[in-house]
Protein backbone atom coordinates (compact mmCIF):
# COMPACT_ATOMS: atom_id res chain seq x y z
CA UNK A 1 0.00 0.00 0.00
CA UNK A 2 1.07 3.63 -0.81
CA UNK A 3 -0.38 6.29 0.58
CA UNK A 4 0.55 10.35 -0.35
CA UNK A 5 -0.94 12.98 2.12
CA UNK A 6 -1.39 16.75 0.79
CA UNK A 7 -3.31 19.58 1.60
CA UNK A 8 -1.39 20.96 4.29
CA UNK A 9 -0.19 24.90 4.18
CA UNK A 10 -0.54 27.80 6.49
CA UNK A 11 -3.99 29.07 8.05
CA UNK A 12 -4.72 31.85 10.89
CA UNK A 13 -6.06 31.15 13.96
CA UNK A 14 -10.24 29.72 13.68
CA UNK A 15 -9.16 28.66 10.03
CA UNK A 16 -9.68 25.24 8.14
CA UNK A 17 -7.67 23.18 5.88
CA UNK A 18 -8.41 20.01 4.75
CA UNK A 19 -6.25 17.25 4.10
CA UNK A 20 -6.34 14.50 1.62
CA UNK A 21 -4.60 11.09 1.72
CA UNK A 22 -4.23 9.26 -1.78
CA UNK A 23 -4.05 5.71 -1.32
CA UNK A 24 -3.04 2.56 -3.99
CA UNK A 25 -1.82 -0.78 -3.97
CA UNK A 26 -3.74 -3.24 -1.66
CA UNK A 27 -6.30 -0.65 -0.89
CA UNK A 28 -8.69 -3.80 -0.75
CA UNK A 29 -7.45 -4.98 2.11
CA UNK A 30 -7.05 -2.23 4.19
CA UNK A 31 -8.61 -2.14 7.53
CA UNK A 32 -8.23 1.61 8.97
CA UNK A 33 -6.74 4.11 7.61
CA UNK A 34 -5.51 6.92 10.16
CA UNK A 35 -4.37 10.40 10.27
CA UNK A 36 -1.28 11.07 13.03
CA UNK A 37 0.60 14.04 13.53
CA UNK A 38 4.07 15.39 15.30
CA UNK A 39 4.49 18.87 16.40
CA UNK A 40 8.49 19.83 16.73
CA UNK A 41 9.85 17.96 19.64
CA UNK A 42 7.02 16.01 20.56
CA UNK A 43 6.30 12.55 19.76
CA UNK A 44 4.04 11.31 16.49
CA UNK A 45 0.22 11.45 18.23
CA UNK A 46 -2.63 9.81 16.88
CA UNK A 47 -5.53 12.14 15.69
CA UNK A 48 -8.16 10.09 13.66
CA UNK A 49 -9.19 6.83 12.28
CA UNK A 50 -11.61 5.42 9.62
CA UNK A 51 -12.40 2.10 8.96
CA UNK A 52 -12.01 1.31 5.68
CA UNK A 53 -15.29 -0.81 4.71
CA UNK A 54 -17.77 0.71 7.35
CA UNK A 55 -16.64 4.18 7.76
CA UNK A 56 -16.27 4.24 11.83
CA UNK A 57 -14.49 6.94 13.08
CA UNK A 58 -12.68 7.07 16.17
CA UNK A 59 -11.02 10.53 17.01
CA UNK A 60 -8.16 12.04 19.91
CA UNK A 61 -10.22 14.01 22.40
CA UNK A 62 -8.07 17.10 21.54
CA UNK A 63 -10.05 17.17 18.22
CA UNK A 64 -13.20 16.30 18.55
CA UNK A 65 -15.63 18.75 17.67
CA UNK A 66 -13.37 19.98 15.27
CA UNK A 67 -12.21 17.66 12.94
CA UNK A 68 -13.58 15.69 10.51
CA UNK A 69 -12.38 12.03 9.23
CA UNK A 70 -13.91 10.52 5.90
CA UNK A 71 -12.96 8.30 2.98
CA UNK A 72 -14.13 7.79 -0.64
CA UNK A 73 -13.84 4.27 -1.50
CA UNK A 74 -14.51 4.82 -5.37
CA UNK A 75 -11.55 7.33 -5.44
CA UNK A 76 -9.19 5.31 -2.50
CA UNK A 77 -8.95 8.53 -0.97
CA UNK A 78 -8.66 10.03 3.09
CA UNK A 79 -10.02 12.87 4.15
CA UNK A 80 -9.15 14.94 7.30
CA UNK A 81 -11.13 18.12 7.72
CA UNK A 82 -9.51 20.53 9.96
CA UNK A 83 -11.98 23.55 11.48
CA UNK A 84 -11.24 26.21 14.29
CA UNK A 85 -7.78 25.48 13.89
CA UNK A 86 -5.53 26.37 16.86
CA UNK A 87 -1.74 26.95 17.28
CA UNK A 88 -1.52 23.87 19.13
CA UNK A 89 -2.35 22.28 16.01
CA UNK A 90 0.50 23.14 13.94
CA UNK A 91 2.49 19.95 13.04
CA UNK A 92 3.83 17.16 10.59
CA UNK A 93 0.37 15.51 9.72
CA UNK A 94 1.08 11.89 8.50
CA UNK A 95 -1.86 9.40 7.12
CA UNK A 96 -1.12 5.91 7.65
CA UNK A 97 -2.79 2.72 6.86
CA UNK A 98 -3.34 -0.94 8.21
CA UNK A 99 -3.96 -4.24 7.14
CA UNK A 100 -4.43 -5.80 10.37
CA UNK A 101 -4.61 -4.48 13.74
CA UNK A 102 -1.63 -1.76 13.65
CA UNK A 103 -0.10 0.81 10.85
CA UNK A 104 2.37 -0.77 8.76
CA UNK A 105 2.46 1.63 5.75
CA UNK A 106 2.77 5.80 5.84
CA UNK A 107 2.48 8.44 3.45
CA UNK A 108 5.24 11.57 3.41
CA UNK A 109 4.12 14.11 6.03
CA UNK A 110 2.12 17.05 4.90
CA UNK A 111 3.27 20.43 7.36
CA UNK A 112 0.03 22.53 8.79
CA UNK A 113 0.99 25.48 10.06
CA UNK A 114 -1.52 27.96 11.86
CA UNK A 115 -0.43 31.38 13.34
CA UNK A 116 -1.81 33.13 16.12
Amino acid sequence: VQLQASGGGLVQAGGSLRLSCAASGGTRSMNFVGWFRQAPGKEREFVAAITWRGGSTTYADSVKGRFTISRDNAKNMVYLQMNSLKPEDTAVYYCGASLGSSYGYWGQGTLVTVSS
